[in-house]
């Protein structure tokens, strides 16, 4: 696992980052902050919190269910899933995951949908769109997010909003045109939540509605790279 850094590094690091969206957004708690933690060990669950991050973000299944076996009780923040979901993990991390970044097809919707049933309780979603047109990219087409938002509240899920990803390149004009088309496409379905940004272009997902961003080397640092 990666070292996380001290504790006043991360205060001050949010703090910026609250102060960022106050700036864009009129209201410094305007867009909710997930302090991704994936390779940081489970201890930056608290530090988040202690810091007034309002969640964590991680992308891989098991790396969750290690780090709640090694918490010994519930997360001091709520756990957001933000990484490419396979449907047969569904079913061990819906006990643990308050909401869900990247729901984008109908086998995840069915998995969940199954999973509201068994725990009695409806998940909450984001339906995760490839604004971009990149084919490495997870996310339904634009013109499928409609079907996909329609079928997954028939099956009794709760649909907050759309999440995207900025282009791989980084362009500016680029991730622009795909942060504004997903905002538009959230104003045509009706849906409130915008999980867009993250720490290279947190700036310009905010000026186009996000309402959600996704910082992780921006709180904890830079990961090191493999290999």
């Amino acid at each position: 696992m990666t070292t996380a850094p001290s504790r006043e590094v991360v205060v001050e690091r949010v703090a910026n980052l609250r102060r960022l969206i106050a700036e864009t957004r009129g209201d410094a708690h305007a867009a909710r902050i997930v302090a991704v933690t994936k390779t940081f060990g489970v201890e930056t669950y608290d530090l988040a919190a202690e810091c007034g991050c309002d969640a964590v973000g991680e992308n891989y299944a098991q790396e969750i269910l290690d780090k709640i076996k090694r918490l010994g009780g519930p997360a001091p923040l709520p756990i957001h899933f933000i990484g490419h979901l396979q449907s047969n993990k569904v079913k061990s991390l819906a006990p643990h995951v308050a909401l869900w970044h990247t729901v984008d097809r109908a086998s995840v919707v069915a998995a969940l949908a199954r999973e509201a049933e068994r725990l009695g309780r409806a998940p909450r979603i984001l339906v995760q769109v490839n604004s971009t047109a990149e084919d490495q990219k997870s996310g339904c087409a634009p013109g499928d997010v409609a079907s996909i938002v329609s079928a997954a509240r028939e099956a009794g899920l709760i649909v907050e909003g759309l999440m995207t990803m900025g282009p791989t390149d980084a362009d500016p004009t680029a991730t622009r045109v795909a942060f504004r088309l997903a905002a538009q496409i959230a104003r045509d379905l009706g849906v409130v939540e915008l999980s867009m940004g993250m720490t290279h272009d947190v700036r310009i997902a905010l000026e186009e509605g996000s309402t959600i961003v996704r910082v992780g080397s921006g709180i904890f640092g830079e990961r090191p790279r493999s290999g």
